[in-house]
């Protein structure tokens, strides 16, 4: 393997805590045992870039999996070597339980078909969840032959273990140590190469999805879905990478196993483990009718009561699932949270507990050829057992004084946002002394509140009139832009959305030529320092250039009426005109146009699901707009929800049907300042 810049900071910021991913995958491959398991093994004695080191390193890596894992088949021979010699070595799961008529605890080892091998009480105290589920560990197993003899005796047992955790108390402080000598994008890389994952091989959106997969090990009672197509490694990452979670496999989910056996009082997986997920969502059912309702409410407050008792708990809940069709059909045959066994897919009670909803369709199908690192990465029990660290504490406090989010976010959805964004923070900063750059937190703000948005769409496709209010926004700064979020899945670039548009873009709909008819444009402006206009479409449509003319001279001749003291000489407005239909023109779309550069300079958005119609000339009149009921058709096909046309049109929509007069909200104009005043979001 050839080092990489990125292998050469790791070994140094790093040392004694990386491992080859190529490395993992061969060794994980071949012995029935997950990726840490191996892991912990390359980690103690092929943690190093110096090749001579690792191969002799894996020569006893080879040697302990050969000799220590149990592969179907073996099971007598292991049983016949602790008989013979007294003692044997291996890797298994220890699963414990209380044999009360003894008055004794006694272990399961599955590999060996082994569930009354006796255990001390010293080791329980010691590991106690070998007492739920289990873990992985390195076990001494011994053979007592005197107890065979005895009638009922337990002749196997557990004299030692060692838990397969690497455990270092300072493990977080390395790890916070050498973020300083990463770049932001080196440490993106680092993440998602240490959990397998080449990152060059990855989009934008690809990388945003698995960097929010680690949000629950990092951030307290965290609920998270992701839905998405098969073979994109959805649960990988809580079945293979962490022993601080736990995977639900389909099937049916115990209220005992999930939260508290009421008759021995012993606490479940949420109390056991840092992330419980359910894979195969679709599949899971609960074993006692009240079972989704004790979950609904262990979301809302990390607490849940069974008897007298009220037990809290920090264990976050993770669902992911498939789609059996792709993400629009998904959207036209229901919603996007169908896929949630039935007692949850329509409860907007429990929507309202996920703190996000990932986007699983923009992460690609894994290719274990294009998108599996063969470069070094973090140990992952190392980079586990950092993570359980950072769930101490909150990093809320990041967004305090910084950013403001809209009205139309209730109090779960800010809560819901400010953990995502906490959680992101801890992963991507992990030391609290780290100042967060605003323009990286407005990424992360921004990626926290699209989540929970799409959390809000389904709950509104459920309940229209509880859940209608979806357009989250927020503003950095005491003095920033209001921005919204939308979520891409929703929306089609040629499509006017619901959602207000950034300051100085406006969809417009012009009257086109004779042979293309009305055709709709998107007009973008930005404003800088200096002066003028600049056209950045190349060539510039002749048409255009005038109505971008007339707007700037209109613009410059009534600015106090328009955008009050600001001066619209003192700043340059760039422009560009995007035509969504046959039409390029830009013919007649002056009033647009003036309306995006007020915008731009106000720094103000217009109303979601508006389009404007209309030109006005060097004198400022409005100019007649022909073919009016063919410009509201096609705003309606194009997706309108109010037209902002001339008031002289009026008359010609008596012609309009009754069926088109009911799916848009027609407003009029009688001059462009009623236009601009009408158009601005309130």
């Amino acid at each position: 393997m050839e080092l990489d810049k990125l292998d050469r900071l790791m070994a140094e910021a790093f040392e004694g805590y990386l491992v080859r991913k190529d490395l993992v995958r061969k060794y994980s491959r071949q012995y029935p045992v997950p990726t840490y398991v191996v892991e912990f093994m390359l980690g103690r004695y092929c943690a190093s870039i110096d090749d001579a080191e690792i191969n002799e390193g894996l020569a006893i890596v080879e040697r302990q999996l050969s000799e220590r894992t149990v592969r179907t088949g073996t099971e007598e021979l292991f049983k016949a070597k602790a008989r013979d010699e007294g003692s044997v070595k291996l890797i298994d799961i220890v699963k414990a339980r209380l044999d009360a008529k003894n008055d004794c605890f006694v272990a399961e080892l599955p590999s060996l078909a082994l569930k009354d091998v006796r255990v001390d009480d010293h080791l329980i105290k010691n590991h106690e969840r070998m007492l739920t589920d289990g873990f992985y560990a390195e076990i001494t197993l011994s053979y007592d032959s005197a107890i065979a003899q005895e009638k009922g005796g337990r002749p196997f047992a557990i004299d030692n273990l060692r838990a397969i955790q690497l455990s270092k108390a300072d493990a977080l402080q390395v790890f916070i140590k050498a973020r300083s000598q990463f770049t932001l994008e080196e440490w993106k890389n680092l993440l998602l190469r240490s959990i397998g994952l080449e990152p060059a091989a990855l989009s934008d959106r690809g990388q945003a999805v698995a960097l929010l997969r680690m949000v629950p090990f990092v951030e307290r009672n965290y609920n998270m879905v992701e839905l998405g197509p098969r073979g994109t490694g959805k649960s990988h990452l809580f079945q293979q990478i962490s022993p601080y979670a736990h995977l639900i496999s389909g099937g049916k989910a115990t209220v005992a196993k999930m939260f508290v056996h009421m008759g021995t009082g012993q606490r479940g997986l949420v109390c056991q483990y840092d992330v419980v997920c359910f894979d195969e969502i679709s599949g899971v059912s609960f074993d006692q009718k009240d079972g989704v309702n004790i979950l609904k409410g262990y979301m809302e407050s990390g607490e849940f009561s069974r008897g007298k008792e009220s037990i809290r708990a920090s264990g976050g809940i993770v669902m992911v699932g498939n789609f059996d069709v792709d993400i629009e059909q998904q959207q036209r045959i229901g919603h996007l949270l169908s896929p949630l066994p039935k007692e949850m897919r329509n409860d907007t009670a429990f929507m309202d507990r996920l703190h996000a909803f990932l986007p699983g369709w923009d992460f690609p199908k894994l290719n274990p050829n294009e998108h599996f690192s063969d470069h070094f990465g973090l140990v992952s029990d190392f980079l586990s057992e950092c993570w359980n660290q950072l769930r101490n504490g909150s990093r809320v406090a990041a967004l305090q004084g910084r950013v403001n989010f809209g009205g139309a976010l209730s109090g779960r959805d800010i809560t819901a946002v400010s953990k995502t964004v906490s959680g992101l923070i801890k992963i991507l900063y992990p030391d609290p002394e780290m100042p967060v750059p605003d323009e990286e937190l407005e990424s992360i703000v921004r990626l926290a509140l699209e989540c929970r948005r799409r959390v809000k769409e389904q709950q509104k496709k459920c309940l229209k009139t509880e859940f209608r209010y979806t357009h989250f926004s927020y503003s950095i700064g005491e003095d920033g832009v209001e921005q919204f979020v939308a979520t891409p899945e929703l929306h089609s670039e040629d499509q006017i959305d619901t959602d207000p548009l950034p300051p100085g873009q406006v969809w417009a709909i012009g009257p086109g030529s004779a042979e293309a008819g009305a055709s709709l444009y998107r007009i973008e402006v930005t404003v800088g320092p200096g002066s003028g206009v600049k056209i950045l479409n190349y060539p510039v449509p002749p048409s255009f250039r005038e109505s971008v003319r007339y707007a700037e001279l209109n613009l410059y001749a009534r600015s106090k009426a328009l955008v009050g003291d600001r001066d619209p000489r003192g700043h340059e407005f760039s422009i560009q005109l995007r035509a969504m239909d046959n039409d390029k023109s830009g013919v007649g779309i002056s009033l647009p146009v003036l309306v995006a550069l007020c915008s731009a300079l106000l720094e103000r958005s217009l109303r979601g699901g508006l389009v404007l119609v209309g030109a006005i000339n060097l004198g400022g009149s409005i100019d007649s707009l022909h073919h009016a009921v063919a410009t509201i058709e096609l705003a309606v096909e194009k997706g309108a929800e109010t037209v902002l046309m001339p008031v002289s049109a009026r008359k010609q929509l008596f012609e309009l049907s009754d069926d088109m007069a009911t799916k848009v909200n027609i407003q009029y104009y009688s001059d462009n300042q009623d236009v601009l005043i009408k158009a601005i979001v309130e």
